[in-house]
């Protein structure tokens, strides 16, 4: 089996919710499952082990993966700190090369429909293309892409919470990230499954 990391860092609940679709995506594509991870915070109240949910992700998780998809709330146009920090602490896993050819993707949400999912999108692929990794959008043969009112982009998943963060994630942006989690798996698989990773 291939397996897919999807790591991310949620607040509110909502990037947790897309990145459940999008490893449910994965679990679409024979011979491929998902392992889904998410990072501490960085206020110090994190337990070493969180006592509910998914576990902090480890460098181990990235060795281990066959593709990457990687998701955060827009902080200011740009990803949130706690994902940042891990990313921050990765440099041996990027001496080692072991992402390099790797499929990766990316994924995020904001409070407000302008509120800088695509650039937030963008700042989440740099440290992965640096990693080597090979990144994986959403084609516009997606028809959820062109009819969407709400999140979604060709760069990655998206999806708008809404000023109180109460807005639900919709028809639309749930096939995205499904659509998502399909396309990373089958290139990974592909790649996987050819030695070229």
């Amino acid at each position: 089996m291939h397996e897919i990391l999807v790591l991310y860092y949620s607040r509110h609940g909502h990037v947790k919710a897309m990145a459940e679709l999008i490893a449910r995506g994965v679990l679409a594509i024979n011979g491929c499952t998902a392992r889904l991870r998410t990072v501490p915070p960085l206020d110090g109240t994190a337990e070493t082990i969180p006592s509910a949910g998914d576990p902090y992700v480890s460098k181990t998780d990235l060795r281990e993966c066959a593709g990457l998809a990687l998701g955060s709330p827009t902080r200011f146009g740009g990803m949130a700190a706690p994902l940042k920090a891990f990313l921050d602490t990765t440099s041996d896993v990027w001496l080692s090369g072991t992402l390099i050819s790797k499929p990766a993707a990316v994924f995020t949400s904001t409070s407000s429909q302008h509120g800088g999912q695509e650039s937030t999108l963008l700042s989440m692929m740099i440290p992965l293309l640096h990693h080597g990794m090979l990144i994986v959008g959403l084609p516009y043969s997606e028809p959820a892409l062109m009819r969407t009112t709400t999140g979604g982009t060709p760069y990655g998943a998206s999806h708008v919470a809404g000023a109180t963060n109460t807005h639900e994630i919709s028809a639309d942006e749930r096939a995205l990230c499904l659509a998502l989690g399909k396309r990373l798996a089958t290139i990974a698989y592909a790649l996987a499954s050819n030695g070229l990773t």
